[in-house]
């Protein structure tokens, strides 16, 4: 879906409603959703295989405690680049076991990455491995010490 101006995707209160029930649980059948928004069970299906086919939804999964699988370190790290490589970078980052996010932000450093750990043995390796990785200059690790909110559902709001 590289390439599509998404804020030119045309969605109504109907596509909302279907991604805000589906993001709440998406195990829903379409019978469930089709009560819920008060449209055909075809309609459901018709609108969900359109959003699926046009990249909006990306695929359905479950929402785990990674706390309670053992991953209880949090950590976001600055990646400072050599100039023009940022996406070569970027790239190889992702492709990190660790990795749960990359962005390309504004300000001092080029990127930020945030990443789950299970003990600080996992962190240190990561470190090393993220330093070697060509054209990455310089690291800056934060720990994260509480999470209060972690949650990159979007919240989606009727217009």
């Amino acid at each position: 879906m590289s390439g599509v101006n998404r804020s030119q995707m045309k969605m109504d209160n109907l596509d909302r409603s279907l991604l805000k029930e589906l993001e709440g649980d998406a195990r829903q059948s379409y019978r469930e959703l089709a009560k819920k928004t008060g449209v055909s069970v075809v309609t459901v299906a018709q609108r969900v295989r359109k959003m699926e086919h046009d990249g909006i939804i990306k695929g359905y999964a479950g929402i785990l405690n990674q706390e309670m699988l053992g991953y209880e370190i949090t950590t976001i790290t600055e990646v400072t680049v050599s100039k023009g490589k940022l996406v070569e970078v970027q790239e190889k980052i992702a492709k990190l076991n660790s990795v749960c996010a990359v962005y390309d932000v504004t300000g001092i450093e080029d990127s930020i990455v945030i990443s789950k750990f299970k003990n600080r043995d996992e962190v240190s390796k990561f470190t090393k491995e993220l330093l070697s990785v060509p054209y990455v200059e310089r690291t800056n690790t934060h720990l994260v010490l509480n999470t209060y909110k972690e949650d990159f559902r979007y919240p989606l709001l009727t217009e």
